[in-house]
């Protein structure tokens, strides 16, 4: 199974940040590394990610910015070092909140270890029998409209694009498609995604290089940083996707 070096976007985390939780898998996932990235936090978020990173400084990085630039430019910088990092196998990236459980790394490790066409696999919240998929009903239909525009915006039939579990095959041209700055602070990953179609045309029709793996576990976790204005604003950020890309 190939090493990955995950991102994880942190800002104003200090009271929800399970340490013990990202150690535990540590210590039984010696190919797995964990980048924390700090968003500008204005409470203690960088000292509990230094905290952490003594306790494991092998495994765990930390990289400071010094302003808020959002998720979207977080993950960006992140998975740019992850890849100085990780210059083979996978880099991704994790939502800090834990609400998709580390246990799922090693899902999506399957899958682009078995499958050497595929370069990004993302997480994907489908409500099947045999799974638990916990999501708020206001939370899960608004999800629905937008996972439909987005699938129109990207010509992908996509089903969801903002689960925040996503691992990349490292690349030659990976780093090309982050060297610019996202449009969006929040709906970055459509942009990621209209990236790699732009980059492979021929197959975005019927795309190889993507893939969605229905995921075992996902829950609400409180404290959402997302406000209902969030959802108009992504609405004009799609359109800003659709006409750069498109």
């Amino acid at each position: 199974m190939g090493n990955s070096t995950i991102v994880v976007p942190c800002y104003n985390e200090a009271k929800r940040l399970r340490s013990g939780v990202f150690l535990e898998y540590l210590r039984t996932h010696r190919g797995t590394s964990f980048l924390f990235v700090d968003d500008g936090s204005k409470d203690g978020t960088l000292q509990v990610l230094n905290t952490l990173q003594q306790s494991n400084p092998e495994q765990v990085s930390v990289l400071p910015l010094a302003q808020n630039g959002g998720k979207g430019e977080a993950v960006r910088q992140g998975l740019m070092q992850a890849v100085k990092l990780q210059p083979s196998g996978y880099v991704g990236y994790w939502d800090a909140d834990l609400a998709t459980p580390l246990e799922a790394i090693e899902d999506l490790q399957g899958i682009l270890d078995g499958q050497p066409r595929i370069r990004i696999v993302m997480g994907s919240r489908v409500r099947l029998l045999g799974r638990f998929i916990a999501r708020k009903a206001a939370r899960h239909y608004l999800g629905r409209v937008f996972a439909t525009c987005a699938s129109l915006t990207l010509r992908l039939a996509v089903y969801d694009t903002q689960c925040g579990a996503k691992l990349l095959r490292v690349t030659s041209e990976l780093p090309g498609l982050l060297v610019q700055p996202f449009c969006s602070r929040w709906i970055f990953d459509v942009e990621l995604i209209a990236r790699f179609a732009q980059k492979f045309p021929t197959a975005a029709g019927d795309p190889e290089w993507i893939y969605e793996f229905p995921l075992h576990r996902w829950e609400d976790i409180e404290g959402s940083k997302l406000k209902a204005f969030d959802f108009l604003r992504a609405a004009q950020d799609l359109l800003e996707i659709r006409s750069r890309y498109r």
